[in-house]
């Protein structure tokens, strides 16, 4: 018979919250020197914890009774703040946010990396600390989520469609929202215009555990060129019905510039592997950069926080120091955002993506910019980053590599060091996995700089820029 580890609950009273950790949760000591991991909670606060889980090295709880409150707490500013999920330090204040995510990737670099780290540049922060996201999604629902109140309420529910977000770790259960603090008007105009027009016409909201209903979901996104995307995903065609909900939001949004829709009636809600139809504007949007131009269409990355992304840029471009004479590799090159706004200060750059459709946008964009000394191949970096891809296309002077949150695999960190490069440039967006990176490199590798910046105020999470110098 299986051991039940959870079995018994312990409760601790008045502990001290002392510090914040990984995934935004915050850490208290119990009595017995374990470490409690608590989800709302912030360093300074003295609390009661009810635990829900026990570990051989920590307990998870939650604080169910404050009895001091910390002076670094401030007031959320959203309603939905602690059922929402997406915003989960807005009750801490901002120089502390910044303060304890410099603080985890100081942490992560040397006590998973183990390298010797120079002085570190005090951590970016972000001029907007609200209405700073360039893309939102939202998900419609016939049954929206119910606060204890209302299930405990006699009254009348009314109207259960919602459109909103997922509640965290709930697949089917969304939130409705009234007023998101993270993407500029708008944004919530429409979102809230589109719910109300979909209720009067009785458009039906999805059903995810049933797979019924007609909307899906909804993606809007902006940029710093004033232009906008609306993106609709409808589970079945419906003609009637789809134009009259596509005809209301160009009529009543004259300013969106692209209006797309798409049929989805498989299982999940992702639109990579769908296609995209255009039913006003334009097929995509523009961000610029210095002067050059991005062309984005629905699938395509591009960084949520536009005005950080240029401060994540020069600040890699300012790493990498270029002078003019030097041939870049710029590995998990995405749209090529990167590659060409080195372009200009490098000889040549190669930049290496695994998705197709991202390569084709980066050879889009670059053609777009007039920059021709700029070269984009496609193919699981693994595979394609080999001895015979350095032989055609020379051994690169300066490398920039940008992976995903699970960072480079143990291949590609063993061909940069056969290929051994006088700089590395490493930007991640996960400084634990660029900290296991490094302590592979670290043998023919020292850090030499190291900048984090906040891309996401209100959210425990921050890119990581770290240039290595070849020892």
């Amino acid at each position: 018979m299986p051991r039940r580890r959870n079995s018994k609950r312990k409760n601790f009273e008045q502990l001290e919250v002392i510090d914040a950790g990984a995934k935004g949760k915050t850490i208290a000591k119990a009595p017995d020197g374990k470490v409690v991991f608590l989800p709302n909670a912030v360093p300074g606060d003295i609390v009661d914890v009810q635990t829900f889980k026990k570990r051989k090295a920590y307990y998870e709880g939650k604080a169910i009774n404050f009895h001091k409150l910390s002076d670094k707490r401030v007031t959320p500013e959203c309603n939905y703040f602690g059922t929402c999920g997406g915003c989960k330090w807005q009750d801490m204040g901002y120089e502390h946010q910044l303060y304890y995510k410099q603080k985890e990737v100081v942490n992560n670099l040397t006590r998973i990396g183990h390298v010797d780290l120079p002085e570190v540049t005090p951590i970016l922060g972000s001029k907007k600390q609200y209405f700073y996201r360039n893309k939102m999604e939202f998900s419609f629902s016939d049954s929206r989520w119910l606060t204890e109140a209302e299930i405990k309420s006699d009254k009348d529910l009314g109207n259960r469609n919602a459109l909103g977000f997922h509640i965290p770790g709930m697949w089917d259960k969304i939130l409705d929202i009234d007023k998101c603090h993270l993407q500029r008007d708008p944004s919530n105009t429409i979102r809230n215009s589109v719910k109300q027009f979909a209720i009067e016409n009785d458009l039906e909201f999805f059903n995810t555990r049933n797979q019924t209903g007609f909307l899906r979901t909804m993606m809007i996104r902006t940029s710093s060129t004033g232009d906008i995307m609306v993106l609709v995903q409808f589970y079945k065609e419906d003609k009637e019905k789809r134009e009259l909900l596509l005809n209301f939001i160009s009529e009543e949004f004259p300013e969106i510039t692209s209006l797309l829709y798409v049929i989805n009636g498989k299982g999940n809600d992702t639109i990579y592997d769908q296609d995209v139809v255009c039913y006003a504007g334009q097929d995509h949007i523009f961000e610029e950069m210095e002067g050059l131009k991005f062309k984005i269409n629905a699938k395509s990355f591009y960084q949520t926080n536009s005005e950080q992304a240029y401060k994540l840029y020069k600040i890699t471009r300012d790493f990498a120091g270029l002078n003019g004479d030097e041939l870049v590799y710029d590995l998990y090159t995405g749209t090529g955002t990167i590659a060409q706004f080195v372009a200009k200060k490098a000889k040549k750059v190669v930049g290496v993506e695994s998705v197709p459709d991202a390569i084709i946008a980066a050879k889009e964009n670059a053609q777009l910019n007039n920059i021709n000394n700029v070269e984009f191949y496609v193919g699981d970096m693994k595979q394609v980053f080999n001895d015979a891809f350095i032989t055609t296309h020379g051994q690169p002077d300066v490398v920039i590599t940008d992976p995903p949150r699970d960072g480079m695999h143990k291949d590609v960190v063993a061909q940069l060091l056969n290929i051994a490069a006088k700089k590395i440039v490493y930007v991640s967006c996960n400084s634990a996995t660029q900290a296991r990176d490094l302590a592979l490199l670290n043998d023919m590798y020292k850090v030499t700089k190291v900048q984090p910046v906040d891309m996401f105020p209100q959210t425990f999470h921050v890119e990581n820029v770290v240039l290595l110098e070849k020892r």
